[in-house]
């Protein structure tokens, strides 16, 4: 039988503080969703958390305590812990650092970020106020003449023209998590489709629009 040091023995025993952060948060949200926990209101004993999760209490109260300190939840002395205001911090922009690591999460992203986008494409299409901002032009004479100009540029002012505040939120937070994919500058490879994309906007021309930027999307993720 082979030895095993007290350091292996350690790794076997504890699961990484990682994991354990991401388990505990996971929990937090589904108890908070599913018992319609407020803000003000009082979370899960250590105990209870401990119990659910099949991990020793002071892996629970550690994790608690990097809670705290992102303003997740809040501590009373005494009292237990809490769910701290919302108003003061990104909860997903937290959750999603810790657990949007693998490809199958990051193409959800991608296909979730392009939701958002196609549809913001379909809006300013079917709106004569919008297809006649003079940002499309802009946008065109800079891609003919090769002026910088990043691909977020352009998706970020077709989602901000939309007009759907919560989507451009939630585009930005996508945005944040596709691996600078759309922070690169426009390349001459692009350059047709996207003015194909910025030339059936000003001509709400929707099929042609999306199907443009669907070649587009293609081209940049090769």
């Amino acid at each position: 039988m082979e030895s095993v040091s007290h350091g292996e023995v350690k790794n076997v025993e504890d699961k990484p503080a990682k994991k354990m952060f991401i388990q505990i948060v996971k929990q937090l949200h589904d108890l908070i969703a599913e018992q319609n926990i407020q803000e003000g209101q009082k979370l899960p004993s250590e105990r209870m958390l401990s119990e659910q999760l099949q991990v020793g209490r002071s892996s629970v109260r550690e994790a608690l305590r990097s809670l705290e300190l992102l303003g997740l939840i809040e501590t009373r002395h005494g009292g237990g812990t809490y769910l701290a205001s919302m108003q003061h911090h990104q909860f997903v922009e937290i959750v999603g650092s810790f657990i949007l690591q693998d490809e199958k999460s990051i193409a959800d992203v991608y296909a979730t970020r392009e939701m958002h986008e196609k549809e913001a494409i379909r809006i300013i299409c079917q709106s004569d106020n919008l297809r006649a901002l003079p940002i499309w032009e802009s946008f065109f004479v800079k891609v003919e003449l090769g002026q910088e100009l990043k691909r977020e540029d352009i998706l970020r002012e077709c989602m901000i023209v939309s007009g759907n505040r919560l989507a451009l939120k939630i585009w930005l937070q996508l945005l944040s998590f596709s691996n600078n994919l759309l922070a690169n500058e426009i390349t001459e490879e692009e350059k047709m489709e996207l003015k194909i994309l910025l030339a059936s906007l000003q001509m709400g021309y929707l099929h042609e629009a999306t199907d443009s930027y669907e070649k587009w999307m293609v081209i940049i993720k090769e």
